[in-house]
């Protein structure tokens, strides 16, 4: 799957030169923790609610709130917002996302196309939804997770069998182990699995996990 296919479009942003409390009230607003930070219609930086709250002094101040308030309302984001962008391109796949987000420690990237433009984001939740979908963990129908030995033609023995009985598999992932072993998820779009699964223990595979879904969650 590609970026652009699970990227947030039209994010929410802050101009560099607004202030932390109207930076801090998008926040609250929207919902959202982090802003990209926009100057004359270009992306100039990212700030965060951890910055807002990195700069904004604490309980034990000296401060009054006359000049907290004075402080706040006087500091515009593009003085603490963090200036080191790592983006990405709509067309990148997602898991050139999840690689970048864990290299620089980031829970969002913003989007950005050839042209320098913003076009959306990209957040961890998005990558972990993306995930869920890919192995069809809410879906409809029998989820089985099969050991197998890691060896030429174990997969498409594998789907020559559960094809034989008209089954419609809908997802397959296979989890590379070290001791030549794999685990291999396989969706089925159907609750009446028992003579599947009998056919597929009888040709030696290990069916080690069953899920199934009723509905859609």
């Amino acid at each position: 799957m590609f970026v652009k296919t699970k990227m947030t479009t039209n994010p929410f942003t802050v101009d560099a030169d607004q202030t932390i409390p109207e930076a801090h009230e998008l926040m609250a607003q929207h919902n959202v923790k982090r802003l990209p930070v926009m100057h004359k219609g270009k992306l100039v930086g990212v700030v965060s609610k951890t910055d807002i709250d990195r700069y904004t002094p604490s309980k034990a101040t000296s401060l009054s709130m006359g000049e907290i308030t004075y402080l706040l309302t006087n500091t515009k984001i593009k003085q603490i917002m963090s200036k080191d962008l790592v983006t990405i391109s709509p067309d990148a796949l997602l898991e050139e996302a999840a690689t970048l987000m864990r290299d620089n420690k980031v829970s969002f990237l913003p989007v950005v196309d050839k042209k320098g433009r913003l076009v959306g984001i990209i957040t961890e939740s998005d990558i972990f939804d993306s995930f869920i979908e890919l192995l069809g963990f809410r879906e409809y129908g029998t989820r089985l997770t099969i050991e197998a030995t890691d060896e030429p033609g174990i997969m498409s023995n594998l789907t020559s069998i559960i094809g034989q009985y008209g089954a419609n598999i809908t997802r397959i992932a296979v989890y590379r182990g070290e001791s030549g072993k794999s685990a291999i998820v396989v969706g089925l779009n159907s609750l009446n699995t028992e003579i599947i699964e009998k056919a597929i223990e009888e040709h030696g595979f290990n069916i080690i996990h069953k899920l199934q879904n009723k509905k859609e969650q």
